[in-house]
């Protein structure tokens, strides 16, 4: 092989090393990329890809009949959207994180374009909720080198998760999700669902919401409080 072909794949190959951290835990832990919480027992509910004006709230209602706080990832394209949805999240006392203003893989975004996105959605949701996202989680949890360089510049904490409910499947179930979210479930668990359906099956977030009260009982009974994910990093 040539070495300017070498130089390249060994390039592309550090480019997208962090890539597959969300299913490797090890790679995660060498990479400084937490998927569980450090300091403070509790389980952390994440919700990305919103706001959406009927998931969303669906939610956040059954977050407050648990008295439950949450950690949402929000896309800045939906917030632009959907501002209010977005201010309803802030105002009822829920962490409010970075997940990009477009959907996309950062796999095929050069560094530029990374910088350019999360400076865009910074200030979208800045100025729609008034609050400064302090964590930030990419499109289906796959970092780039250039990506998470990026988040430990601007002081954000690159999160990934630990337990997940594959709510985005089309054949999902409220039952498989509350299954795969809450099984094993312990302390320091971060947990992964969605509040919308912009880049998934159709009406998915309608089983996460009827999946929720499931999952806010297992925690319950647990007896571990619902926690933000910066509240316990």
């Amino acid at each position: 092989m040539r070495p300017g072909i070498l130089g390249a794949v060994g390039a592309a190959s550090a480019w997208c090393a962090p890539a597959p951290a969300a299913h490797v835990p090890r790679l995660a832990a060498a990479l400084g990329i937490d998927c569980r919480l450090l300091y403070r027992p509790g389980v952390a509910l994440t919700f990305d890809d919103g706001p959406h004006p009927e998931g969303t709230r669906a939610v956040l209602e059954a977050l407050a009949r648990a008295d439950a706080r949450a950690t949402f990832f929000l896309v800045g394209e939906q917030v632009e959207r959907w501002p209010r949805v977005a201010a309803e999240i802030a105002a009822a006392g829920h962490e409010i994180a970075l997940h990009g203003y477009k959907h996309r893989n950062l796999l095929r975004r050069t560094p530029r374009e990374v910088a350019r996105d999360l400076d865009r959605t910074l200030t979208i949701i800045a100025d729609a909720t008034g609050r400064e996202p302090r964590c930030y989680r990419p499109p289906y949890g796959v970092f780039s080198t250039g990506g998470l360089l990026l988040a430990r510049r601007r002081g954000w904490l690159p999160l990934l998760w630990s337990r997940w409910g594959r709510d985005w499947e089309r054949r999902a179930t409220p039952e498989s999700i509350a299954r795969r979210a809450t099984k094993g479930l312990a302390a320091g668990d971060v947990v992964l669902l969605h509040d919308a359906d912009h880049y998934s099956s159709s009406g998915s977030w309608r089983k996460t919401a009827a999946a929720l009260p499931s999952i806010l009982d297992a925690v319950t009974a647990l007896g571990l409080p619902f926690v933000t994910v910066t509240d316990a990093m």
